[in-house]
């Protein structure tokens, strides 16, 4: 069950990869990007906000196109090109679709009006579910690892369509009003609505989106980079304990948004420290203060209520997690365990009816006035506006 991030594609022309896979931090040409927006559909329709760099699927096979390389080839999202890599079956599914890549209109569960118009919707592989059985392990590589050729392939999904899964899956979460907090590179907020939400009136300059799940049904979402972002920042929190808090709050450290411009709730935002501590784990604690003030503001951004499950890498960080508690009282909120994870994801598409292995962790707030650092980080965002 092949899962893999999202804004990636691959073509296939002749049995062999038919051009490099683009990296979607490669920004196209100024006047090429401008000429791919002109041509955009309006978010209300796809749920795809305007993004940098390739962050836009449709803008890679623009870039793509204009050099020549679509040419004959068949294209296939991310997952779904491993899936052919293992079973020579070419197939394309919704998740990979649905996120963030204009190509898809979540409301008609089909292309967008763009993607026909530029005939790329007729250029994928023929629409397969995530968790279907699309062929066997090709002979030679069941010869090369030792597996049986009789190994089934499954069509694969788009990796935090995968941890919203396992996240259904937890009984403390299943058939409630939810969200799925996923963090590592992204941190990905993904709601589970009770009722039926306006799509059309997330806050599309903010960077939140419409995924769809692997029912191919809509899911209001937030993100930002926020691993990438702490790994620039240059200390590690992702197993961090409280240590360093009380300094930062007392003397009102702060780290501003975005260390990854155009991304996140503030994209035009410039980052910057405010009263750097000299100590490590001082920064440490202002850095989880930062990551846990900007999952607050995303989560609020799509109207999250009801229970929060943190899930990934930043889940094992007690400040990380005990803050953004703090930050929303009216939450219960539970930090996985690693079996709550994109893999378990993936599997209940195979078995359904699992549970997550491991404990969910109802989370304890920290007990400190984080409510108002986080306002007063919000005053100096917009004082430096």
């Amino acid at each position: 069950m092949p899962v893999a991030h999202g804004a990636a594609v691959a073509g296939i022309r002749d049995g062999a990869l038919a051009f490099a896979p683009p990296d979607y931090e490669t920004p196209l040409p100024a006047d090429m990007l401008a000429q791919y927006r002109a041509g955009r559909d309006p978010f209300a329709l796809t749920g795809s906000p305007a993004l940098p760099m390739g962050l836009n699927l449709g803008a890679q096979l623009h870039g793509l196109e204009a050099r020549g390389l679509l040419d004959g080839a068949t294209l296939l999202p991310w997952p779904q090109y491993w899936a052919w890599w293992l079973s020579g079956e070419a197939v394309s599914e919704v998740t990979s679709l649905g996120c963030h890549s204009d190509l898809w209109a979540p409301a008609g569960a089909t292309f967008s009006p763009m993607a026909v118009r530029r005939g790329w919707a007729g250029r994928f592989a023929p629409m397969a579910r995530a968790g279907e059985v699309i062929g066997t392990l090709r002979p030679h590589l069941a010869a090369r690892t030792g597996l049986s050729p009789a190994v089934r392939i499954h069509a694969g999904l788009h990796d935090s369509n995968a941890a919203l899964l396992a996240a259904r899956a937890c009984p403390e979460l299943a058939g409630k009003e939810a969200t799925v907090l996923s963090t590592g590179t992204w941190f990905v907020a993904m709601r589970s609505p009770a009722m039926p939400v306006d799509l059309a009136a997330l806050p599309e300059g903010r960077d939140c989106l419409v995924n769809v799940d692997a029912a191919g049904r809509p899911v209001p979402s937030a993100r930002f980079m926020g691993g990438r972002e702490v790994e620039l920042l240059g200390e590690r929190i992702d197993h961090a304990g409280l240590g360093g808090l009380a300094d930062a709050l007392i003397e009102g450290a702060m780290v501003l948004p975005t260390q990854v411009p155009g991304c996140g709730p503030f994209p035009a935002a410039v980052g910057r420290w405010i009263d750097r501590p000299a100590d490590a784990p001082t920064r440490a604690a202002t850095i989880a203060l930062y990551a846990a003030c900007m999952a607050d503001t995303a989560l609020d951004l799509i109207g999250a209520s009801g229970a929060l499950l943190v899930e990934g890498r930043f889940a094992a960080s007690e400040i990380f997690v005990r803050t953004l508690a703090s930050l929303r009282p009216g939450t219960q909120v539970y930090a996985a365990s690693a079996g709550a994870d994109v893999s378990f994801g993936a599997l209940t598409l195979a078995l359904p009816g699992l549970v997550p292995p491991g404990e969910r962790i109802a989370v304890a707030p920290i007990g400190r006035d984080v409510a108002a650092y986080r306002d007063e980080w919000l005053d100096t965002i917009a004082a430096f506006a």
